[in-house]
C-alpha cells in the first residue's frame, strides 16, 4: 500500500475463528493461503466494520462451508505477529466455540465453498489432530489449551 508515494507499514488485523466441536471432535480445512499455505485450520475470517464476534463466527462458517451454528461464544484471544510467512503478517485472532445448530445436526455435511482458500473440511478427533496445524492453533494445542467445555 502507498500513501502519496510512501509505502505504508502493515497494520495489525483481527481475525474470528471458530472451534467447532462435535462430540470430542474439531473440524479443520487444510489452507491454500500465503499465510500458513498447506497447514490445517480452523473456520474463520476477517471481522468486518460493526459486525460482533458473533455474527462474524456465524457467517464465516456459513461462507466456508455451509454449516449453521449454534450460539457462538468467546474462548480467548491471541496475538500473533508471523514475521516467518512470505506474507508478513499481524493478526488480533478471537477464537469462538460453536456447535452445529439444533435443527439440522444430524443433517449437515461440511461443503467446501472456498475451494481457492480451502482443500477441503472434515472432522478430526481433539486426541488426534492432522499435521502440520496453522502456527497460532499449533501454539495454543502444544500450551495445552482445551476447546471443551468441562
Amino acid at each position: 500500500m502507498e500513501n502519496n508515494g510512501e509505502a505504508l507499514a502493515p497494520v495489525p488485523r483481527v481475525a474470528v475463528v471458530v472451534f467447532l466441536l462435535k462430540g470430542r471432535s474439531v473440524l479443520l480445512g487444510r489452507r491454500r493461503s500465503s499465510v500458513g499455505n498447506s497447514t490445517f485450520a480452523l473456520p474463520g475470517g476477517h471481522l468486518e466494520f460493526g459486525e460482533s464476534f458473533e455474527e462474524c463466527a456465524v457467517r464465516e462458517v456459513k461462507e466456508e462451508t455451509g454449516l449453521e451454528i449454534g450460539k457462538a461464544e468467546f474462548l480467548t484471544v491471541t496475538n500473533n505477529v508471523m514475521l516467518e510467512q512470505p506474507k508478513k503478517c499481524h493478526y488480533v485472532t478471537i477464537f469462538m466455540r460453536a456447535v452445529l445448530a439444533d435443527d439440522a445436526q444430524e443433517k449437515q455435511v461440511p461443503q467446501n465453498l472456498e475451494p481457492d482458500k480451502c482443500d477441503g473440511w472434515d472432522w478430526y478427533d481433539w486426541a488426534h489432530l492432522p499435521h502440520p496445524l496453522f502456527g497460532p492453533l499449533d501454539k495454543m494445542v502444544k500450551g495445552g489449551f482445551d476447546p471443551f467445555p468441562l
